[in-house]
């Protein structure tokens, strides 16, 4: 058993096994390269890379745009438009090899780029994702004044009637971001498809019947019914919470002022049931990818859409009901400094909300402290019949340069253990990577410490191309040479499935002894004198740990108040050591589930009158979006 080198980067041209080659970057980039994009469903690598990027400090994105070549360089012209807040120091681009070479001490980029994250589909269309393209004319859009919501999410039904106001599209601006559908690409953002009201009102006229609209002749139209042709939708659902006509926010005898009543139907007259609405459906690939591969370059972009379709006065709620697990959690992501940013440029005009998990019990996150010449060992099982990768990040604070890992493959003997800054492939006979261990001294996707990233082929494929890894534990030993106490977070990355959708994809999780899986009365919190490293605190939206964005926890309308699969507030865990920073608890609180038996909260389903029910933090989320927007 031994580790083979990292590879010279064939879209890159890096060459990783360099000593030093690998701080600083995004060890997800690395591992794709590694594996020659196969997590990605390519056999080789693309044309363009899709990056989310931060400036270095009095740099901004005009500066970055004339320091590179456009062929080799795109910036979505949104992000040196006026829609861009005065100093804004993050953007989106699509880049060439070229790129990684002006970057590099000496190169034009050299001294203007801060970091950046891949943000890469994985599925088909991954090759040449949204390949930038030359904006062309377009007729100058009618800024929305006064209060809007904004949606990103997927599976927006725009045609019911929960999202019309006196027959009419209330969703003024809609912008599907995947390749399928109809209408033009936003020539300031350069791929998907934009809608206007007026496109969505013709369209219902042209399929009105009876007096009755056709609504599934309308999303056909716009060659959306594969996404719409269900009976719920997660951003049709989460929508109609924050600002449906028929969910009203009334305070409840005995429940704190702070948090709001669940959603009725009762007729509403708040300011939400009847406001204009721009919604951003991501990219199918982003939404069936749970582990977030794309998403931030997606998310970061639906911002702007959003800001670029409101007035610079004009006052924005944005709903942002999506999330992964792994990360630093102490909100020094790039696309957690970016929405921090982009709130503080707002002044007040821009306030995102987020959904804090569903994973409160899903054993993926580890905690342990250790002293010098102490260790512990991680049970990560992989899931047979998985189609999909796996991710497991662990996460160290600044100095701890001590920690080894070791790792274990199922059914095998020990491979040797890495060091901090050392790094290596785990590959079959033919060279193909079943694993990786990336290990760089410091990472672009956090700015407080560094992160191992182990990385781990599918179990499953049904071409021979595939590799497949092996299906069960994966030990994960993890060891402090150096004096000094080190708290380590071990957070396993998202793999689940979508709603109504088979991907193949099945969630890896840890093991352990000690942890309390029986179901009893007070087996579903933490209790600091469990001596288990799974954690459930800790459990939480990797993208709502900013400290501008709002983070929404779940509780129950009847019977015990905490939701089990939400985070809690306060934390039952509180007393156990924690890297710096580290966000676990819920900024505030909202209705997720009826009672402890009728889980979850009903809402609009996709067609209008449909009535469906969705459990989740997701739930919870819209509630305090409306809240908020009727207090702008």
């Amino acid at each position: 058993m031994y580790w083979t080198p990292l590879p010279k980067g064939s879209f890159t041209g890096i060459d990783w096994a360099k000593p030093g080659a690998t701080s600083g970057f995004d060890p997800y980039l690395i591992w794709a390269e590694a594996d020659n994009f196969a997590g990605y469903g390519l056999d080789k690598p693309p044309k363009w890379l899709p990056l989310l990027i931060e400036l270095k400090p009095g740099v901004s994105v005009a500066q970055l745009k004339a320091a590179a070549s456009p062929k080799w360089f795109h910036v979505p012209p949104v992000y040196t438009s006026p829609a861009a807040p005065a100093g804004l120091s993050y953007c989106t681009a699509r880049v060439r090899p070229a790129f990684f070479k002006h970057i590099r001490v000496g190169g034009s980029l050299h001294a203007l780029v801060q970091r950046f994250e891949l943000g890469l589909s994985a599925d088909h269309h991954a090759d040449d994702p949204h390949a930038p393209v030359v904006p062309g004319p377009s007729a100058p859009h009618t800024l929305l004044q006064g209060k809007v919501v904004g949606l990103i999410d997927g599976g927006l039904a725009f045609a019911n009637a929960n999202f019309l106001r006196n027959g009419k599209a209330r969703t003024r601006y809609f912008w599907h971001q995947d390749e399928q559908g109809t209408g033009p690409a936003p020539a300031d953002l350069g791929y998907g498809h934009e809608l206007t009201a007026a496109d969505i009102n013709q369209a219902m006229q042209q399929n009105t019947f009876g007096g009755l609209v056709d609504e599934t002749a309308v999303y056909d139209q716009f060659k959306m019914g594969m996404e719409l042709n269900k009976r719920l939708n997660h951003g049709t659902h989460v929508l109609d919470i924050a600002c449906g006509p028929r969910t009203v926010l009334a305070q409840i005898a005995g429940v704190p002022p702070a948090l709001n009543a669940p959603p009725t139907w009762a007729l509403a007259d708040d300011d939400a049931s009847s406001c204009d609405i721009v919604a951003v459906q991501l990219d199918w690939d982003t939404v069936v990818d749970t582990s977030g591969g794309s998403m931030n370059v997606h998310i970061m972009d639906g911002l702007m859409y959003i800001l670029s379709r409101c007035a610079s006065n004009a006052k924005v709620a944005v709903n942002l009901s999506w999330g992964t697990l792994a990360g630093p959690h102490d909100g020094s992501s790039v696309l957690e400094a970016a929405m921090d940013q982009l709130i503080t440029l707002k002044t007040g005009r821009l306030q995102i909300v987020l959904p804090v998990s569903n994973n409160y019990q899903s054993r993926t996150h580890a905690n342990q402290t250790l002293s010098k010449g102490e260790k512990f060992t991680l049970n990560w099982r992989g899931q047979p019949g998985d189609s999909s990768q796996n991710y497991l990040e662990l996460w160290l604070p600044l100095g701890a340069q001590g920690i080894e890992v070791q790792l274990t493959p199922p059914g095998q003997a020990s491979l040797p253990a890495l060091a901090w800054g050392k790094s290596g492939t785990w590959n079959t006979s033919s060279g193909k990577p079943l694993c990786a261990m990336i290990y760089p001294k410091s990472v672009a996707t956090g700015t407080n410490g560094t992160c191992a990233l182990l990385a781990v082929a599918p179990t499953f494929g049904f071409k021979k191309s595939v590799a497949t890894a092996p299906s069960g534990v994966w030990e994960v030993k993890i060891t402090n040479t150096q004096p000094g106490k080190v708290t380590v977070d071990a957070y396993v990355e998202r793999d689940d499935e979508i709603i109504g959708v088979k991907t193949g994809a099945r969630q890896s999780h840890f093991e352990d002894q000690w942890y309390d899986t029986s179901g009893n009365p007070g087996s579903f919190i933490d209790h600091p004198n469990n001596s288990s490293p799974i954690r459930r605190s800790g459990n939480f939206n990797s993208i709502a740990t900013g400290t501008k964005t709002i983070s929404v926890g779940g509780i129950r309308v009847e019977g015990p108040m905490w939701a089990k699969y939400s985070p809690r507030k306060p934390d039952p865990d509180a007393s156990r050591p924690e890297r710096p920073g580290v966000v676990k608890v819920p900024d505030t609180q909202a209705y997720s589930d009826e009672n402890p038996i009728l889980l979850g909260l009903k809402a609009a389903g996709t067609r209008s009158g449909g009535v469906a029910r969705l459990v989740g933090t997701s739930d919870a989320a819209p509630q305090i979006t409306r809240k908020i927007f009727n207090a702008l």
